[in-house]
């Protein structure tokens, strides 16, 4: 497993843009595929978005894609989250998670994903 922090969260107008950050300890990062997952206070955690380990396959859901893009840096150990064109509906804690794949599989549910961050709150204003 890996230790993951999570940096970048705050408040921000509708419309505006933030940018998370997930830092992971360990050698192995490169060998993990990473996920953004959020959930909103009443509500289960849904994933948002998805990257595997080379960084070659993404994953989006359908209530962010074209305004929320994932990125990783493997040489530093970090995996990102630029959030545009942000709605109120998106605030929520959003949470970094990992999971060991070896491959360009990207886990796509809570369950499959053995690690996690602490999160950090997004708040989105009308």
């Amino acid at each position: 497993q890996v230790q993951l922090v999570e940096s970048g969260g705050g408040l921000v107008q509708a419309g505006g843009s933030l940018s998370l950050s997930c830092a992971a300890s360990g050698r192995t990062f490169g060998s993990y595929a990473m996920g953004w997952f959020r959930q909103a206070p009443g509500k289960e955690r849904e994933i948002v978005a998805g990257i595997s380990w080379s960084g070659g396959t993404t994953y989006y859901a359908d209530s962010v894609k074209g305004r929320f893009t994932i990125s990783r840096d493997n040489a530093k150990n970090t995996v990102y989250l630029q959030m545009n064109s942000l709605k109120p509906e998106d605030t929520a804690v959003y949470y970094c998670a990992a999971e060991a794949t070896y491959s360009d599989y990207i886990p796509l549910i809570r369950a499959d994903f053995g690690s996690w961050g602490q999160g950090t709150q997004v708040t989105v204003s009308s």
